[in-house]
């Protein structure tokens, strides 16, 4: 563990909170201390357990999780990805028990942030509750977005809207450039999130590239003309609900300076 706290202009929580309700300089320092207890995970090691009761909360700080549910014949649906600056699982200070599994996908570093300490933010600042809140409920607007592409959008346009979700979240962390970011995730785990077969995965992803529409190489997202890609796939960013939207000039300054 490493008690180091993260200055704020590096914290992925308090870059992501800052496109959502506006917090003073006293919130983000009460924001920075949750990330002072932290440990490293491997890639596929369990964060929280279906069934788990939990003494607090985790925060992605590096790398990325993801949520999953084991169907009763043992298949794995992923219902969420989690980024730097997510909440894992702020809802089970009220909900009690997990309902389904969190796991690292790359290694990931998460803090460790005890019930209490949530409690006493939430408490002691409205302006804090509100941002947690607002963090919360924009976790459920990202998963009634999956569930409308799941339902609505051909295959083709649901990975390209998966991409362009991954592209700006990431942006917002300053963790992507204007046109590119990092794209963990294996065609078994595309099929996974997208509910198709891995060789479907592989044919669409090959369509999009012959179309000029995206690059991957070396784990890698390339992007060679946002507006395209995301006239192609109809992506509106209006439910992830940014107050604020991030400067392009910034995140591509971001991109090229690191934290």
């Amino acid at each position: 563990m490493d008690a180091t706290v993260l200055p704020s202009r590096s914290n992925p929580l308090i870059l992501r909170l800052r496109h959502g309700p506006d917090l003073d300089a006293g919130d983000r320092a009460l924001l920075a201390d949750l990330a002072r207890v932290k440990r490293s995970l491997d890639p596929q090691q369990d964060i929280v357990r279906a069934g788990d009761v939990a003494a607090g909360v985790h925060l992605i700080l590096e790398g990325f999780a993801f949520r999953y549910k084991i169907i009763d014949d043992g298949q794995r649906q992923i219902i969420g990805l989690l980024l730097p600056g997510d909440f894992c699982d702020l809802q089970s200070i009220v909900l009690g028990p997990s309902d389904h599994y969190i796991a690292a996908l790359t290694p990931c570093i998460v803090a460790d942030i005890p019930q209490e300490q949530v409690d006493s933010l939430v408490f002691r600042d409205s302006r804090l509750a509100r941002a947690l809140w607002w963090a919360t409920l924009v976790d459920e607007s990202i998963l009634r977005e999956w569930l409308a592409s799941m339902g609505q959008r051909p295959a083709d346009k649901r990975i390209a809207h998966l991409f362009c979700e991954l592209l700006l979240r990431q942006q917002l962390v300053g963790a992507a450039g204007e046109r590119d970011c990092p794209l963990p995730l294996t065609q078994p785990m595309l099929a996974d999130i997208l509910g198709i077969t891995t060789i479907h995965v592989s044919r669409i992803l090959r369509d999009l590239r012959l179309a000029g529409l995206i690059q991957l190489k070396d784990r890698r997202l390339y992007i060679p003309n946002v507006a395209r890609l995301r006239s192609f796939c109809d992506f509106d960013p209006a439910y992830l609900h940014l107050v604020r939207m991030p400067d392009p000039d910034a995140v591509e300054e971001a991109a090229r300076t690191g934290p």
